[in-house]
């Protein structure tokens, strides 16, 4: 065989030695992976809340989670004047489902002494108040409405319903401890707004 066929032999030898060190090569290497695709986290779900108590516009409302207290009472348009924003944690976070409610003032109402006179005029009782100011940051069980009365803790639209339906039954409420009457309401829910509540004479 002459050089040239020599050459070409050794070319040829050359090409299929790679070509097999390439077949090799693909046989033999591990599969790649499956690259993973990540999904954009879950927006969280708002949470719900009822929102009463001494705030201008009770009722319910949906707030991002990591929300606050302060942040529910903005949402139901703010506190009243008369709130005790020391009597609640406004810092503190909501969950969902909550009923928030943000405390009035305690009043410390004295019973006022009988008058010894002989006029017809009969002495005032506890539930009768003598300040009209004083009587503006109290709910009157008589005349009170389904959200004035949705407003006291414990009190729910179910129950501020009946509570009227007894008084248009049975008519005005007497004493505030009459209350205790209506079904649903017992002495814990009575201890919780007794200091809240009101008895005033119709004009």
């Amino acid at each position: 065989m002459d050089i040239k066929g020599t050459w070409k032999a050794s070319l040829i030898g050359v090409f299929f030695g790679l070509l097999s060190v390439g077949i090799i090569f693909l046989i033999t290497r591990p599969p790649r992976g499956i690259p993973i695709q990540l999904k954009p986290p879950p927006t969280p779900s708002p949470y719900v809340v009822y929102v009463s108590g001494a705030v201008a516009e009770p009722g319910i409302y949906s707030l991002i989670a990591g929300s606050r207290i302060q942040d529910a009472m903005e949402a139901a348009g703010g506190h009243q004047s008369s709130a005790d924003l020391d009597g609640i944690n406004l810092a503190a976070f909501i969950e969902d489902g909550d009923q928030i409610w943000v405390p009035y003032q305690k009043l410390m109402l004295s019973t006022p002494q009988p008058q010894e006179s002989s006029s017809s005029t009969p002495p005032q009782t506890n539930e009768e108040i003598e300040h009209p100011q004083i009587a503006t940051l109290l709910i009157n069980i008589n005349t009170a409405s389904i959200s004035e009365l949705d407003s006291l803790p414990g009190i729910g639209p179910q129950k501020a319903a009946e509570i009227i339906a007894y008084r248009d039954a049975n008519g005005p409420f007497e004493r505030i401890e009459e209350i205790e009457m209506v079904s649903g309401i017992g002495p814990v829910t009575f201890e919780n707004i007794k200091t809240l509540i009101c008895i005033l004479d119709q004009p």
